[in-house]
């Protein structure tokens, strides 16, 4: 995990662009340098975080801190319009927090041939080391945008086109039958938790696999795998046969 701590540090980063993963700035500190950083976090789309300041003593270790410390991200996020203007299938996550999940995902992403990853800002895993680390290489292919509202998102993906599938063991619609539409928002519930209620009204299908055992879901990267790979297979299926003669 690479740290950054201090005013000066973390501004310059912040104001260069390089990859922020978060910044965390300690209760009670103050001061118009500190403010300067908190614009630019806004500005940006970086989550900002309030917390004690023994937390930024942990992070920090012996460097001085002043206040700020920020959490640098592996790789750059992707901008959003060059991602939704091209794509076939995204897959977005609602609140998927643990980094080995996102980074499994990613690495799916990859060997399906969907797209590209939406995350949110807030309560979700980012491009960590231990994400970068479960992708085994696939965020140098595969696009991640981070937005800041999951639901507002969709429904610009919506009008833009996009058919919305939803992954939910309530769904109605079973994920080896549900007609899969081009182009396509694949969305995943956090772990536990699903999806929230304002992203589950706004897709077009809620879609299921069903379960032999007594367990009533799966690991929400196993079950990316499962409809990302359904859609794989239909999208070969519908592919052109090559022409006679053709390579």
């Amino acid at each position: 995990m690479k740290v950054l701590a201090g005013i000066h540090p973390v501004r310059e980063a912040l104001r260069a662009e390089q990859p922020v993963e978060r910044v965390l700035v300690a209760r009670g500190a103050a001061g118009p340098r500190l403010q300067e950083i908190i614009e630019l976090c806004r500005r940006r789309g970086i989550p900002l975080r309030f917390e004690p300041r023994h937390v930024l003593d942990r992070l920090a270790g012996e460097t001085p801190h002043q206040g700020v410390a920020a959490i640098g991200s592996v790789a750059r996020y992707a901008d959003a319009e060059q991602v939704f203007a091209s794509a076939r299938l995204l897959v977005v996550l609602d609140g998927v927090e643990d980094p080995h999940n996102l980074g499994a995902i990613v690495r799916t992403v990859h060997a399906s041939g969907a797209d590209a990853v939406l995350i949110g800002q807030r309560r979700a895993a980012g491009l960590s080391e231990a994400a970068a680390k479960a992708a085994a290489g696939a965020l140098a292919w595969v696009p991640v945008v981070r937005v800041v509202n999951i639901s507002q998102t969709l429904e610009e993906l919506k009008k833009r086109g996009y058919w919305i599938y939803g992954l939910d063991e309530r769904g109605s619609e079973l994920y080896d039958e549900v007609e899969l539409r081009e182009p396509a928002a694949l969305v995943l519930g956090g772990e536990g938790k699903g999806l929230h209620l304002n992203v589950r009204k706004r897709c077009d299908f809620l879609v299921r696999i069903p379960l032999a055992g007594s367990i009533s879901s799966l690991n929400v990267s196993v079950a990316a795998g499962v409809m990302l790979f359904e859609w794989r297979r239909r999208s070969r299926a519908r592919a052109p046969e090559p022409a006679a003669g053709g390579r």
